[in-house]
């Protein structure tokens, strides 16, 4: 072969490679992921003693939806813990909530909330001793996750499941270590209504052979929003329970409404009094825990209802904060907001410039649809495959009383496993369990003795003794 005729071959080649490899690139997800590893965070003394990344990941038609997101590594065996995704409720409510008030390896000190920078510490019960744990803001607007057109802040249940999962299989792309681990999606409050639609969403993809594989092996919900009216139904009978309104009180609010305390007929004036009565009895508790000491917002008459004060809906910036002796869980959470807004917080972080004014915990303004009622027929589809679910209330709940969960889950009418008992946690009656089964599905519910609405927040030795026992396998 003369050496022009080898010099056309080898360009042929070239041009052979490259159309195979601009072709393969073409195939690629298209889409825009950024990460960071996080040594140091303002506030805390020294460098982090576990794994910290934060990022982005675009998901979307255009990747117009840029969905930042918190991951921490298992502190025991990155390799072989389970890999959970969480989300907190709100909906849209930042999932820096999960990591510093409830399961993650970091909390504020709840010293003194002028200090620069506000003080941060370790967990003793973080989860992330026992899995890895990927913490998204989501939806779009969700703390610091943005889109990139207006277009994009429009969501609802269904679109922003459809989206957390579509994050997931993105970030595993570009983690591919922890393909092989374990998977569970995870979550509390209005999440319980969203984690079973992402979990429906990863079974259709698995089913369908979407790539990459995803391990999936169940999912966990806490104080889990599951059909919204009668979770609010449910507070009355929580209500007499608890004491909270008398047995004559009960009976009369029962019989004049006939078992329905939302959707009231405006003419049913005696419904209208009892009702009144409950209110009177119960406004000036925190919902989220009927124990805990409660602020006293500013009246918003937007964001009252029927039945008082709807404290997931409290805008964390208008609050007086009489620190440092007063610590209600309003107070507490205003932590977040003056540690989040420090530049240099957002720094350490990567959050990219321009993107995110004020942070909020909560985001209350951009569009957001309830375009699934009733959770439970995804629980009943799920229940039909090979899974491990694991739902969790805090008994002194009143924001998503356990009275609902369970006549929800009894819905379901799975065969019963275990039934009732307590369960412990050094050496106290901790709560009690009941495990049901149906083939290859199995459901383990679990309520927290003294526990409130995001219970790990309340009860974090219990819940970290919880989660253990059900991520191994064992008898909680």
């Amino acid at each position: 072969m003369t050496r022009s005729n080898r010099g056309l071959t080898i360009c042929i080649r070239l041009l052979w490679l490259w159309r195979k490899a601009l072709l393969l690139l073409l195939l690629l997800p298209n889409f825009c992921s950024t990460q960071t590893v996080i040594k140091n965070l303002p506030g805390f003394s020294g460098d982090l003693p576990f794994e910290l990344e934060t990022g982005y990941v675009g998901v979307g038609n255009k990747d117009e939806l840029q969905l930042f997101y918190y991951f921490t590594e298992s502190e025991r065996s990155p390799e072989n813990d389970p890999l959970l995704l969480w989300i907190t409720g709100g909906p849209r409510c930042s999932a820096f909530s999960g990591l510093v008030y409830e399961i993650g390896p970091i909390a504020f000190s709840f010293t003194r909330i002028t200090k620069d920078p506000v003080e941060l510490v370790l967990n003793p019960y973080s989860w992330t001793k026992l899995a890895n744990i990927i913490f998204l803001d989501a939806p779009a607007g969700t703390g610091f996750s943005y889109s990139t057109t207006t277009d994009g802040y429009n969501t609802s249940d269904t679109i922003h499941a459809k989206r957390a999962s579509e994050f997931l299989r993105k970030w595993l792309s570009t983690h591919r270590k922890f393909l092989a681990n374990p998977l569970y999606i995870s979550g509390d409050s209005y999440s319980g209504k969203i984690v079973p639609i992402i979990v429906q969403e990863i079974v259709n993809g698995i089913e369908a052979g979407t790539e990459p594989p995803l391990n999936l092996k169940g999912y966990v919900i806490g104080d889990p929003v599951t059909n919204e009216k009668e979770d609010l139904n449910s507070r009355i009978e929580f209500a007499h329970r608890m004491a909270l309104i008398s047995n004559r009180m009960y009976e009369s609010t029962k019989k004049n409404c006939k078992g329905e305390y939302v959707d009231v007929d405006p003419n049913n004036q005696l419904c209208l009094n009892n009702l009144q009565s409950f209110k009177e009895c119960t406004s000036r508790l925190d919902d989220s825990h009927i124990l805990a000491p409660a602020c006293v917002p500013r009246i918003n008459h937007n964001e009252q209802t029927t039945f008082g004060w709807d404290w997931d809906s409290v805008d964390d910036n208008f609050l007086s904060f009489p620190f440092p002796e007063s610590l209600c869980r309003a107070d507490r959470l205003r932590y977040s907001v003056v540690w989040a807004n420090d530049m240099e917080v957002r720094k350490a972080l990567n959050i990219r410039e321009g993107t995110k004014g004020e942070w909020v915990r909560c985001n209350r303004t951009t569009p957001y649809i309830k375009d699934v009622q009733r959770a439970v027929e995804y629980h009943r589809n799920l229940s039909q495959k090979s899974l491990r679910a694991f739902v969790y209330s805090g008994d002194h709940d009143l924001s998503v009383p356990y009275v609902s969960t369970e006549a929800w889950i009894e819905s379901l009418s799975l065969p019963i496993d275990d039934d009732w008992k307590p369960w412990f946690s050094n050496n106290q009656v901790a709560g009690y369990t009941v495990r049901y089964s149906n083939g290859d599905y199995h459901l383990t519910y679990a309520t927290i003795k003294g526990g409130g609405h995001t219970a790990p927040e309340f009860n974090p030795r219990e819940c970290f003794d919880m989660i253990k026992r059900w991520l191994e396998h064992s008898p909680l």
